[in-house]
């Protein structure tokens, strides 16, 4: 690959994240298809079908001219919408169909990634219409392919991959908005201290500061009096933050010292993307 050396990390997390995608669903008879995984309202088909779709953004791809069911419960603003359209527009295509458009979006990928030379500052096509810089694009889709990947290992009973590539983008993309979910959305006292001890197949402990402007930061040093500690393992986590189950499911794997109630507030606000 030719991109920018401070793009190579998300290349690397994609490449790694959709690889393995193609490889869960190659073998799959038709009837594994409709299985439903975590992402709300969303089957391994439509998983799939997101996947392509959005990778077909990348490549400049014109988007589909669809109209969409009005009884999609899911589907409950812009964004939603937006996203949905790639997904709905491939409900009826056959396992071989999936698998064949798949494998020729990535290879369109990879033959696009080997000669991106541009800047990672350089605006590119977002959601709605927007732009972004081709750094966070990149940021974002080696993201959500491995999010993804992992509702269709959940989904298909194939665990694996915890700590991959995609997994360490995920970890930094997820520990980024702990701040505002700390220190704003949950409403955490001004000068408080707010600790995260995750283990399992990643492990790392942070901890969110709230200044005396309402503010918040992260950093990896230990705080000696925090307002409240959550040690949780990474699935819990990342499973939390990205809305495929809610606090009450998973009480019993997340420890709580100190406030309760600002604790609760924490986990109540824990999702940043969905």
């Amino acid at each position: 690959m030719t991109v920018h050396p401070s793009l190579q990390n998300y290349a690397d997390a994609w490449t790694h994240s959709v690889e393995a995608i193609a490889a869960l669903v190659q073998p799959l008879p038709e009837s594994e298809w409709n299985r439903r995984t975590p992402c709300p309202g969303w089957s391994v088909r439509d998983v799939v079908s997101h996947v392509i779709g959005m990778e077909c953004e990348m490549l400049g791809d014109p988007r589909p001219i669809h109209t969409l069911p009005r009884d999609l419960y899911h589907v409950t603003d812009e964004l939603s919408r937006y996203m949905e359209m790639q997904v709905d527009v491939r409900r009826h295509h056959t396992s071989p169909e999936m698998t064949a458009e798949l494998e020729y979006t990535i290879i369109r990928r990879n033959r696009q990634l080997r000669n991106e030379n541009r800047a990672p500052d350089t605006m590119v096509r977002a959601p709605l219409g927007k732009e972004q810089t081709l750094e966070v694009a990149m940021q974002r889709r080696a993201f959500d392919i491995w999010v993804h990947e992992q509702d269709l290992r959940t989904a298909l009973g194939r665990p694996g991959n915890l700590d991959s590539p995609g997994a360490h983008v995920a970890r930094d993309t997820l520990l980024a908005a702990l701040p505002k979910v700390v220190a704003k959305d949950a409403g955490a006292p001004r000068n408080s201290a707010v600790v995260l001890d995750v283990h399992g197949p990643l492990e790392f402990m942070r901890t969110v500061r709230v200044d005396a402007d309402g503010r918040g930061t992260i950093d990896g040093a230990p705080s000696l009096g925090p307002a409240v500690s959550l040690t949780l393992d990474w699935e819990t986590y990342f499973r939390l933050a990205c809305g495929r189950v809610r606090p009450a499911a998973v009480a019993d794997q997340v420890k709580i010292d100190g406030d309760q109630e600002l604790a609760d507030a924490i986990l109540r606000a824990f999702v940043v993307t969905k």
